[in-house]
């Protein structure tokens, strides 16, 4: 099958690639093309952006959650016959293994990539020739294919650096991205801000878009992108049976941390999901079957949070009443007795016999393992992958919490377990992704058609 496809990377994170992946997504799709957008690694914020930006989807690639063959026939499944962009994380050749095997660099290679490099070049001008030369001599079967230069600092900027380019190396410039404050994003403790709390955005993605497109030669993007070899056609997907259990969701600008492959997984094992605001829902939707509250940045809006007592209520009462449910990291916190940021603080949903308080540091991050303990509703006791990304901590913790999974690697709640069990409900700081060798979706789904049943 065909389709057209880049890899735009890095040397290194903070080089403002997912600014120039936004503004190149907004404005090829002014101009039409159908887009696939794709992030590496586990990032739930810069997908948002990707997908205000192209209009669809954005779907995450991560070696830590699926096998080279799943990952490849996963891409083609979902990539677009017109184009696509997939945007790394961190460097080229950033990876947590040594030998590059889960890195950038491996991505591009698996999927046959053309690479397009984002250079920071604020306080270069020479020096960018033995960079690029470097990174195309460590890996020859890595192609890169063109470079972007970015928060440049003016025409003469740009054209010393064009010219040591074209003296040392062989790779075209595409394009000249200078500084620009309307091309800032603001950052956080877990990295960008979200698109929803970004104010104006349409208007805001549009005009990030106008200036990377003026900055960068889209046609030679898309020559780039149509030299990548042919893949291998996916396997048909099954057929989406009828629904026959419904999942209040939780999707507001405090939770918003969804896999949108893990929510269509939801609807191939037959669960409608029916979103709810925490901000403005007085009770959760009627007739449901179960409960998922993702991840985000509650600790943003505890005053809100707080004020929708009557919500609070219904969900604790639900809980407390046996309705499965399940709550990622943002989810936990909001179940707690109650969520502190600094000097703001407020009540909770309150079934977690915990108060969540926010920290300088982060209190877990990056790639976990874990499995789950005999008390896990349901779970294999395989062990699994993960990943977590949290400041938060819980404190004045009940001594009696059940917890359903033990953890091997990172620190989930308190550094040897994760998945606290209050009812049927769980919750647990770690991020799960649905995928063959952990279908947590089908096993969550599985475990409410027995309660149902029960």
């Amino acid at each position: 099958m065909q389709a057209p496809r880049f890899l735009i990377s890095a040397a290194h994170k903070s080089s403002g690639k997912t600014v120039i992946a936004t503004g190149l997504a907004a404005a090829l799709a002014a101009r039409g093309v159908a887009l696939g957008a794709f992030k590496k690694g586990p990032d739930y914020i810069d997908p948002m952006w990707l997908s205000a930006a192209s209009g669809q989807a954005c779907y995450n690639l991560d070696f830590n959650t699926m096998a080279g063959g799943e990952l490849a026939a996963f891409f083609a499944s979902r990539a677009s016959g017109e184009l696509n962009l997939i945007e790394a994380n961190k460097g080229l050749y950033d990876g947590m293994a040594l030998d590059g095997s889960d890195s950038n660099a491996a991505l591009a290679r698996l999927l046959s990539l053309p690479v397009v490099l984002v250079i920071d070049c604020n306080g270069m001008t020479r020096g960018i020739a033995p960079l690029l030369t470097g990174y195309q001599a460590f890996d020859p079967q890595v192609h890169i294919a063109g470079v972007i230069l970015n928060k440049v600092g003016g025409p003469r900027h740009e054209e010393k650096l064009r010219a040591a380019v074209a003296e040392y190396t062989d790779i075209p410039v595409i394009g000249a991205v200078y500084r620009n404050p309307a091309l800032e994003i603001g950052e956080r403790h877990l990295g960008l801000t979200t698109p929803a709390e970004s104010g104006e955005l349409a208007a805001r993605i549009a005009r990030i878009g106008e200036i990377v497109g003026a900055s960068v030669e889209l046609d030679a993007l898309l020559a780039i992108a149509a030299s990548a070899p042919p893949l291998a056609a996916p396997p048909a997907a099954p057929a989406v049976p009828a629904p026959d259990l419904r999942i209040a969701i939780a999707r507001d600008q405090a939770f918003g941390f969804y896999y949108p492959d893990d929510l269509e997984a939801f609807a191939a094992a037959g669960a409608e999901l029916v979103p709810f605001s925490t901000f403005t829902d007085p009770a959760l939707p009627p007739d449901i079957d179960g409960l998922f509250i993702g991840g985000g940045f509650p600790e943003m809006f505890i005053p809100e949070l707080e004020a929708n007592s009557t919500l609070r209520a219904d969900i604790r009462a639900r809980i407390e009443s046996g309705l499965p449910a399940y709550a990622e990291c943002g989810g936990l916190m909001y179940l707690c007795r109650s969520i502190r940021h600094g000097d703001v603080a407020g009540d909770m949903v309150g079934v977690v016999a915990a108060d969540a308080v926010m920290h300088p540091r982060p209190q877990g991050r990056g790639y976990a393992a874990y499995h789950d303990m005999p008390s896990h509703p349901w779970g294999t006791g395989v062990a699994q992958k993960a990943h977590e990304f949290h400041y938060a901590r819980l404190e004045s913790t009940d001594p009696g919490l059940t917890f359903a999974r033990k953890i091997t690697r990172g620190h989930g709640i308190d550094g040897a377990h994760d998945g606290v069990l209050v009812h049927n409900a769980l919750a647990g700081f770690i991020h799960l992704r649905s995928s063959r060798g952990l279908p947590w979706v089908s096993d969550f789904v599985a475990f409410l058609r027995r309660c149902k049943a029960a």
